[in-house]
């Protein structure tokens, strides 16, 4: 871990002494803090108490406070507000949609109209959206919202089986979807996979009754009974109706967004309406200094927590001008999001560690000839940056100049919780570091026994206070919720209550978070535990290397040893000196123990298109089993070349 903090000029911010005094006074009364956060936005009735925490660890926030998400997204904008920008929608094809906030307003309204007087939607149904990122996904969840129903957006990458088990989880009788949408130059059905899916709803109890399907390609697909145009349904629609906002208690569901779990049932998370709103609203705020004339983009799917908190919600709550971008990120060529941020002037850019991996492997070419120099902030998202891509990042993209955002946080979470907040006062950055909690946030890093890890040895990330974003509970399942994130380290005897993430972390001794990866991701070899995430990071250290997937590979000794699947940068090729070489980075810098067994060169990593690596699909194939669903893939062709690999070296 690099412990080179790297200052800010203090006229443009005041630094760490500021963000202390503003975190101190945020933790010494959480309760009055969250309510004054919650003051600026709109309420219909203002709470009865803060946080109700009677029945830990279902804590309920703002009880008795009632409000809509769309007072604060789109009606608290007033009339000043319709003409600015809300999305430039950008096609993987070309096409091109400029979206206002009026043409958004009207868009929602009549949609919910749609929802509540044609298919008899209300509040507390639930509603599943399986949609690409087009405009109307974002249009279909601020309708349901805007009539009280729950929606449960489901990716569209997902195969028509785990779309199925959403769908009879979460009792969805109302399916939107899309006739399909370009990928690499290729058309992805989804219509074929909802009809899949909502037979499969049937068969085990849920009787799906109808699927609206918007027309983004014009395929001329013929539909079915159940099955209705969008654009057809509103032509009955008037044009310029309004839906009032269903007025809702804080502590209603507002969505489910089901996530991945140690078991192979998905957990179904609910947030709820008041908590996730005012939480979300002030970290957006923190995280990215919102100012005008920013143009934000936040280079993820809506199908994850980062779309919902980071493309919908947060700032439009904010009156953001955001882009909003379909396809692949390296398609037609690895240039395409630099070209975006140069014509669009992108003050803001939000991205995963994975896809600034993959950029930089095709050399900085493909970066020097875009205009980059709108680029005010940077930030990174849903796993650990290794300091050498944070530097490349820096340098590279942001000239030395703009700040990285590194955040840490989880579906569960609503949005992040620690990071830099450059909104408040922007604190010396170290690569590789999420730095600080954000207000209000009380973490802590704990050892197996449950106490205190002392500066610089890694131990269990937990936070010890609830916060309005977090969830409140999975869907179902309360036993579940319970035993996931709160058996580990509470002491429910003695009323402690202790949020634990799975996730391991380091403080170092200016008291900065160093988030080292899923506990849960571990390899135990010869009996001593070795994190996934350490190895990979050490073998991205070294200049040849893009990027790195290191699995477990049985062993008759030690029970398990690494194994580790390497891409090459531009330019570079796989040879037993550079192997050679890696092991030696791995040995110096982590240990002997976690010298990888084998590493194996290959082209591309087996990722969804998200950008998350699947690393199952490598540990299946070297054990020889069924690799098993591979819907989600970015690339089927990785499997194969996989295949071939792993072979050849075995």
């Amino acid at each position: 871990m690099s412990q080179e903090a790297l200052p800010f000029e203090e006229r443009y911010w005041p630094g760490l002494g500021a963000y202390q005094d503003y975190y101190r006074r945020s933790v010494e009364d959480i309760e009055e803090f969250w309510a004054e956060r919650a003051r600026e936005l709109v309420w219909t009735r203002t709470w009865d108490r803060v946080l109700n925490s009677e029945n830990p660890p279902f804590y309920r926030w703002f009880e008795g406070g009632r409000t809509n998400i769309n007072l604060n997204a789109l009606e608290r904008h007033g009339s000043h507000g319709r003409g600015r920008v809300a999305y430039y929608w950008i096609g993987e094809d070309g096409t091109r949609r400029v979206i206002s906030y009026d043409d958004l307003a009207r868009y929602v309204n009549r949609v919910a109209y749609l929802l509540r007087e044609t298919l008899g939607m209300g509040k507390g149904d639930t509603i599943t959206l399986y949609l690409p990122m087009i405009p109307e996904l974002p249009v279909f969840m601020l309708a349901a919202a805007r009539i009280g129903a729950i929606h449960s957006v489901v990716f569209s990458g997902f195969s028509s089986g785990a779309l199925a088990d959403r769908i009879v989880d979460a009792n969805s009788r109302i399916l939107v979807t899309a006739d399909g949408f370009p990928r690499r130059g290729r058309t992805i059905n989804l219509v074929e996979r909802a009809r899949e899916a909502v037979a499969r709803a049937k068969e085990l109890g849920v009787e799906v009754e109808k699927i609206v399907v918007v027309r983004r390609l014009g395929l001329g697909i013929e539909l079915g009974k159940r099955e209705a145009w969008l654009d057809d349904l509103l032509r009955e629609v008037p044009d310029k109706v309004y839906v009032k906002p269903m007025e809702m208690e804080s502590t209603d569901v507002f969505f489910i967004l089901y996530t991945s779990g140690t078991t192979g049932k998905p957990k179904g998370i609910m947030h709820g309406v008041g908590g996730y709103m005012t939480y979300v609203y002030n970290v957006f705020k923190w995280n990215w200094d919102p100012r005008p004339g920013d143009v934000y983009w936040c280079a993820a799917d809506i199908g994850w927590i980062t779309g919902h908190t980071y493309i919908v919600y947060g700032p439009l709550m904010h009156g953001m001008t955001s882009i909003m971008y379909e396809g692949a990120p390296d398609y037609p060529d690895p240039g395409r999001i630099w070209s975006i941020v140069g014509e669009y002037g992108v003050t803001t850019f939000y991205t995963s560690p994975t896809l600034l991996r993959l950029l930089r492997k095709y050399g900085d070419q493909w970066v020097e000839g875009h205009d980059l120099s709108s680029l005010r902030l940077l930030g990174t998202v849903g796993e650990p940056i290794n300091p050498d891509v944070w530097k490349w990042y820096y340098e590279k993209i942001g000239g030395s100049s703009a700040p990285i955002v590194d955040t840490w946080w989880q579906t569960e979470t609503g949005a992040a919780m620690i990071s830099p907040a450059p909104g408040i006062s922007l604190v010396p950055l170290k690569p590789g570091s999420a730095t600080l909690p954000l207000p209000g946030i009380v973490a802590d890093v704990l050892r197996d026994d449950g106490s205190r890890a002392e500066p610089g040895e890694k131990g269990y990330l937990v936070i010890r206070r609830p916060w309005p974003g977090m969830l409140m509970g999975i869907w179902g399942d309360p036993e579940r919720y319970v035993e996931t994130y709160w058996r580990r380290f509470s002491d429910p005897d003695n009323n402690v209550w202790i949020y634990y993430p799975a996730d391991y972390a380091v403080i170092d001794r200016d008291g900065y978070f160093w988030v080292l990866g899923r506990a849960d991701e571990v390899l135990k070899v010869a009996g001593h535990r070795i994190g996934t995430i350490e190895l990979e990071d050490a073998i991205l250290t070294h200049p040849a290397v893009s990027e790195a997937a290191v699995v477990g590979a049985p062993d008759p000794v030690k029970g398990e040893v690494p194994l580790a699947v390497v891409t090459l940068k531009e330019g570079y090729e796989p040879s037993e000196e550079l192997e050679k070489e890696i092991r030696e980075r791995v040995r110096s810098l982590v240990g002997p123990i976690a010298e990888p067994k084998k590493i194996v060169f290959a082209t591309k990593l087996p990722k969804t298109r998200s950008g998350k690596i699947m690393r199952r699909i490598i540990i299946s194939l070297i054990q020889g089993r069924p690799i098993g669903d591979t819907s989600t893939l970015e690339d089927p062709s990785a499997v194969e070349e996989l295949k071939r690999v792993l072979g050849a070296s075995s």
